[in-house]
Order: structure tokens, then C-alpha cells, then sequence
């Protein structure tokens, strides 16, 4: 078996203590740091197909990007700068009002794994923070919002309303998502996207993110 395909496998099975020495053999025999950062990417996508199918829970997606994560830390510093993120900037966060931030963190995984830089603004965030972080990050690619309470989403209705007035909006794509949304609920709201959850969030980036 080759390294790259053994440092996969370790992914896919969520084997985050023997990532680090993993990577780390594979960079002293030669590989090439973007090689080895795609068939963690790739993995992370075989843990996404297997969670879409549910053959696999939320327990196990989370130990699988525990340890992609883990292997990007040893990774980084040889990789060319910016090629972790090379994916584009993806902006994240829970709605004005909504303090939960499960699933939130969860598809922040996901689109990190996909080859995305994430900033994630945590919970309870403003759509007048979300513009701001747009306006600070003008290379942005998609603003992700989230919200979990059936309470919050008019917060979330008024979010992407805020979204779709700004001058950027031409330049970026809009993805919610959270329990009580709905495709519907979305396209009411003029968000370019839904996913139901996060392994989709991280397919529907990437095919958002290769139009922009």
C-alpha cells in the first residue's frame, strides 16, 4: 500500500494520533506536500459519500476531520502558502440569536477539509458582522449561515436580505442551512443554496466555489 493511500485510510478512520507521523514519512520520502494534502481531501470526501448514505454517524465524521486536521498541521508549513485554503475563503456563522453551534462547527470541518480557508464567526452573529467580514475579506467566496431554531429564522431571512443588498453580493454565493430549513425557505430567501447537512455543505462549496 502506498503512504498517501495509508495516510487515507488513517482518515477515513479517524486515526488522529497516527496522522502527524504519517504525514511526516511521507513528506522525508519525497511526496509532494499538495499530493498528500488531496488524498486527505479525497478521504474526507469518502467519509462525506459514507455519511450522505448513512453508513456512518456525525461521531464518526468528527474523529475522520479531527485527524485531516491534525495531518494539515504537520503539513503546512511545506505546503505553498495559501494552497491549504487554496479552495477559497468560505465565511461562517450562527444567526442573531441562535447560541448553537454543533452543526455550525461540524460543516466548518467539512468545508475545511474540502481545501477551504474557513473563518468562522461563531454564534449569535449580526448580519452586520457578516458584512464586515466580508468587507475585510473581499477575496471571499461563499458567507455560510446557520440557524437551528425555528425562532431564528427570520434573523436568518434578514441576514441573507442584508447579503443580497450589499455591493459584493455579485462576487460571493450565499449558503444556509440549519434543522428547520428548507429548500424552500431558501429559495424564499434568495440564498443561492441549501444542504441538509454537512457532508453536502462541503460538495455544494466546492461546486459553488468553481463558478464564482
Amino acid at each position: 500500500m502506498s503512504k498517501l493511500q495509508e495516510i487515507a485510510d488513517v482518515v477515513i478512520n479517524g486515526k488522529a494520533k497516527l496522522i502527524g507521523g504519517l504525514v511526516q514519512e511521507a513528506l522525508d520520502e519525497g511526496n509532494d506536500p499538495s499530493a498528500i494534502l488531496n488524498s486527505m481531501i479525497d478521504a474526507m470526501g469518502v467519509v462525506g459519500e459514507r455519511f450522505k448514505n448513512n453508513e456512518i454517524f456525525v461521531p464518526e465524521m468528527l474523529v475522520a476531520a479531527r485527524a485531516m486536521k491534525k495531518g494539515v498541521e504537520v503539513l503546512k508549513p511545506h505546503l505553498a502558502s495559501g494552497s491549504a485554503g487554496a479552495a477559497g475563503k468560505v465565511i461562517i456563522g450562527t444567526v442573531a440569536g441562535d447560541l448553537h453551534d454543533i452543526g455550525k462547527n461540524l460543516v466548518a470541518m467539512m468545508i475545511e477539509s474540502a481545501g477551504f480557508e474557513v473563518i468562522d464567526l461563531g454564534v449569535d452573529v449580526s448580519s452586520d458582522k457578516f458584512i464586515e467580514a466580508v468587507r475585510s475579506n473581499p477575496d471571499t467566496k461563499i458567507v455560510a449561515c446557520s440557524a437551528l431554531l425555528t425562532t431564528t429564522m427570520p434573523a436568518l431571512r434578514d441576514t441573507v436580505a442584508a447579503l443580497n443588498a450589499a455591493d459584493f453580493r455579485s462576487k460571493i454565493k450565499v449558503m444556509v442551512g440549519g434543522a428547520p430549513i428548507t429548500q424552500e425557505f431558501a429559495d424564499e430567501i434568495g440564498a443561492d443554496a441549501y444542504t441538509p447537512d454537512a457532508a453536502s455543505a462541503a460538495a455544494k462549496a466546492k461546486e459553488l466555489a468553481a463558478a464564482c
